[in-house]
């Protein structure tokens, strides 16, 4: 575990000082470790309310009940009491990366070949063909 000083010296602060909201986000992957850090992020401290986005909801059931022994940490981290409650919220999903579709030399493929029964592909490929006649 980190020391609060040590987690102090690595971050970039204003010169006015470290109001209570940054200590406890600094503090967080270290009250959690490496792993749970890397499936939560911790995004804002509301009063005295630690607001966490979590993957899904059974990070959530599992985190809150975990709650008491990370406020320990936390606490310990800390060296005082910044934070007295944990909300954890589930994160929007975000969007896998996708592939870019090349419209080059392509063909486009007809629609009409995913329709599986065979009668209603040529059904559909006739009236295609005389609404567009």
């Amino acid at each position: 575990m980190e020391r609060a000083a040590h987690v102090l010296g690595n971050l970039k602060l204003k010169r006015q000082g470290v109001d209570g909201a940054q200590l406890a986000l600094s503090a967080w992957p270290s009250a959690v470790g490496k792993r749970l850090a890397g499936r939560t992020r911790a995004i804002e401290l509301v009063r005295r309310r630690l607001v966490v986005e979590v993957e899904d909801a059974v990070w959530q059931r599992q985190l809150f009940g975990l709650r008491g022994q990370i406020m320990v940490n936390m606490r310990r981290i800390l060296g005082r009491e910044i934070v007295t409650e944990m909300e954890f919220r589930v994160a929007v999903p975000k969007r896998a990366p996708q592939r870019a579709e090349s419209h080059g030399n392509t063909i486009p493929e007809d629609e009409a070949n995913t329709i599986h029964d065979p009668v209603f592909r040529m059904l559909y490929k006739a009236s295609r063909k005389r609404s567009t006649a």
